[in-house]
């Protein structure tokens, strides 16, 4: 089957002709034969009529007869080539002529070939097809031509050309743009050595010499200034070009601007080697210059020292004034810590006692955060580290003036010294650390060297977290229960579920676990696990005389900002099968406090599910009394630090007082938590306090054996485990209810 192809590349099945001729019979002739060719024709009886026809249409080639009355063919092609889009369409000239004038005058015409009249029909489909194709790749490359120059547009790419001899060079236009001359400009050799600086310009010419004696490649990198933009960074590469003999003519190439690649490419490196808020070597930088510091201190036997920088209460910053000042005073700090890195002695000569402890080649760094690092090249005395680390103290001592506010900046630093203090830059750092937080830790604003017995801390510390967090997979995690008892049968009114970690043969205190489980959130999951412990245990002692009381669980005031505290506590509940006020909830007062809104509508549905809540620690908050009006609270526990100075300043049995007559107003229970002493005891009897829990009557034990204290209490023996002096007089004991009389009788015994 014929096939062609159109000017936009779409393949089409038949080539479609416009035949233009004034003569019938041979426009009858040449259709119908270039049809049995397979080309699709469409015929015009003139010039006009064919013009007419391409108002609208467009042919895949035309076949014009030169000689016709009124318009001829030469006239019809000057006309049709200068309408737009014509320019280009293939225009195929019959003549009965075979003179040079007339294929002259059909060029000048516009046509793109003749062909002379005759009955060679084959010869002739054979010329249109050729004039087709050649009028397909034509196209083809033009196109290509103008995507090359788009693209060499678009990269800043040109090509040059220089003939050997000559300091003429020959350039496309894109050339010339890139080197930001006029499309019409002129350029030569002289034009570029005079833009380089005269070092460059000795350099390229040498290279040249070297390129033309060897017959070589040539790559350049040339800057070229510019009158009043940025200087002109040119990247060439150029092959030598041969003559037929293998003579060198001359060289060949592309010249491109590789200023803006150049430019982004700096960005890049500063973006991935430099802070982008204080323009100071970041992490990755600080600890490739100081590797190589280490380097070099190792090869010549030197010292050097590493100080870690910690601003103090930067966070106090944005929260008070905003992120924006706390990034200002980052920049600001950094200014000045480099200003006195920089300077060394901070103006004023030195002398022996001051000597200049920093150099040129000392390094500051932003580690993270409010985090800065100073690197000292060659100073591997205490002494001399820490001077230069009470310069930098000194450096921030000025007020800072942000948002309006004046602002004193405080720093705690830490310095490890090599090779004393660590042979790499990770334990460098990992000690300077460790001295900076112990800095903080004693009070901050001041400076620490490192010694060894401070990184045991940090690393006994990461391995508590790192077991704490398997504890509870593996089960680890017991309740101990201690007693509340009512002061005036002397009966157990309840009891409180305290958290142990029984890490191998230890069982760990919670004030060494539960900090640490707040800090890292691990006390939700703790807290939840407690809840269904508690509901079990309590189900365990269902109907046991003195254990049927509830069981009281502290709860961080985190879980209470969850809306699932309650079909979680409900759900361990019915796990137990046991209803939900066998559980009682307790949340200290500062963490009810805390968020005091978050947490009401929880205590609320706690509440309406029958639970009972109890504030733990209470005086200790320092808040308005208003909420306990407003609160679903059953129960208020004294907290410790008052019941420990009773009977030692009259100010505790006050507040206690008060207390008691504030809980009896709001029909409230109280318990009075650590009490420890019988005197203690009586002023809370004296001061109508209704239970009490402690050392006293019972320190915190395991189910089994709570269960068992019970059992012997109900039998009158020794079932409190209190520490009483043989020699206390009768009387105080004889003060107290029977049934305490029982057990702090039998205790002594």
């Amino acid at each position: 089957m014929p096939f062609s192809i159109r000017l936009d590349h779409e393949p089409v099945e038949q080539p479609q002709l416009l035949l233009v001729d004034d003569d019938a019979m041979a426009r009858l002739l040449t259709a119908t034969a270039l049809r049995h060719h397979g080309f699709e024709v469409t015929v015009a009886e003139s010039g006009p009529d064919a013009l007419a026809r391409l108002e609208h249409w467009r042919p895949d080639l035309i076949v014009l007869d030169a000689v016709m009355p009124g318009q001829d063919g030469f006239e019809t092609c000057r006309l049709l080539r200068a309408r737009p889009g014509l320019a280009a369409l293939p225009v195929l000239m019959l003549t009965g002529l075979e003179d040079e004038a007339s294929i002259e005058q059909a060029y000048q015409a516009g046509a793109t070939d003749f062909f002379v009249k005759s009955t060679r029909w084959a010869l002739l489909a054979g010329r249109l097809r050729h004039l087709l194709r050649a009028t397909r790749i034509g196209a083809e490359l033009e196109r290509k031509r103008s995507e090359l120059a788009r693209a060499q547009q678009i990269a800043r790419i040109g090509s040059v050309a220089w003939r050997c001899g000559r300091f003429g060079l020959h350039t496309t236009a894109e050339a010339l743009h890139v080197l930001g001359l006029p499309a019409d400009a002129r350029l030569d050799l002289r034009h570029v050595l005079r833009r380089l600086e005269p070092a460059a310009r000795r350099a390229l010419l040498a290279q040249l010499r070297e390129a033309l004696a060897a017959r070589q490649p040539l790559t350049l990198e040339l800057h070229l200034a510019q009158e009043g933009s940025r200087e002109l960074i040119l990247h060439v590469e150029v092959e030598p070009q041969f003559d037929l003999r293998g003579a060198l003519v001359g060289y060949a190439g592309i010249v491109q601007d590789v200023g803006e690649r150049r430019a982004a490419e700096d960005r890049i490196h500063q973006l991935a080697h430099f802070d982008a808020l204080t323009g100071l070597p970041n992490r990755r930088e600080l600890i490739a210059r100081a590797e190589r510091a280490i380097d070099a201190a190792r090869r010549e036997g030197e010292a050097l020292a590493v100080l870690l920088i910690g601003l103090d209460r930067v966070k106090l910053v944005n929260d008070t004034l905003g992120h924006a000042a706390g990034d200002e005073l980052l920049r600001r700090v950094a200014f000045r810590l480099q200003a006195c890195v920089r300077h060394g002695a901070m103006g004023g000569e030195t002398d022996e006692s001051r000597p200049d402890l920093t150099r040129h080649d000392d390094v500051l760094g932003r580690l993270g955060g409010d985090e800065f690092v100073v690197l000292l090249n060659g100073t591997g005395r205490e002494r001399d580290a820490c001077a230069v680390a009470q310069r930098l103290q000194e450096a921030l001592r000025a007020p800072l003036t942000l948002a309006g506010q004046d602002v004193f900046v405080t720093a705690s630093i830490g310095v490890a010294l090599f090779p004393r203090d660590g042979a790499t830059v990770p334990e460098l750092l990992r000690h300077a650390d460790a001295a900076m937080r112990a800095t903080k830790e004693a009070g901050r604003n001041a400076v620490t060297l490192y010694h060894p017995t401070l990184a045991g801390g940090g690393r006994e510390q990461l391995q508590t977290e790192t077991a704490l967090h398997m504890a509870l997979a593996r089960g680890e995690l017991v309740l101990h229960y201690q007693p509340k008892i009512d002061l005036r049968s002397g009966r157990v009114a309840g009891v409180e579920a305290l958290m142990r970690w029984q890490r191998g043969e230890r069982l760990v205190p919670p004030a060494d676990f539960i900090p640490l489980a707040e800090e890292t959130g691990l006390i939700v999951p703790m807290s939840e696990w407690a809840l269904r412990e508690a509901a079990r245990q309590a189900a365990a002692w269902r109907g046991m005389p003195g254990l049927d009381g509830p069981v009281a669980v502290n709860l961080p005031s985190r879980l209470f900002e969850r809306s699932d505290l309650v079909a979680t506590l409900s759900a361990a509940a019915e796990a137990a099968g046991v209803p939900q006020g066998a559980v009682q909830i307790e949340i200290t007062e500062t963490g009810l406090m805390k968020d005091l809104q978050t947490v009401i509508p929880t205590l609320h549905r706690l509440h309406a599910i029958g639970v009972g809540l109890a504030i733990d620690d209470f005086g200790t908050g320092y808040s308005s009394l208003a909420y306990l009006t407003t609160l679903p609270i059953d129960e208020l526990k004294i907290d410790r630090s008052f019941i420990r100075d009773l009977g030692v300043t009259p100010q505790s049995a006050a507040v206690i007082a008060a207390i008691v007559a504030l809980a009896r107003a709001l029909s409230l229970r109280v318990v009075a938590e650590g009490v420890e002493t019988l005197g203690q005891l009586e002023a809370l009897l004296a001061l109508g306090c209704d239970s009490a829990q402690g050392y006293l009557m019972a320190r915190p034990m395991a189910p089994q054996a709570l269960q068992a204290w019970v059992e012997a209490l109900g039998q009158g023996g020794a079932a409190w485990q209190c520490a009483l002096d043989a020699s206390l007089p009768e009387s105080p004991v004889a003060s107290l209810p029977p049934a305490l009389q029982r057990s702090v009788g039998a205790s002594r015994r």
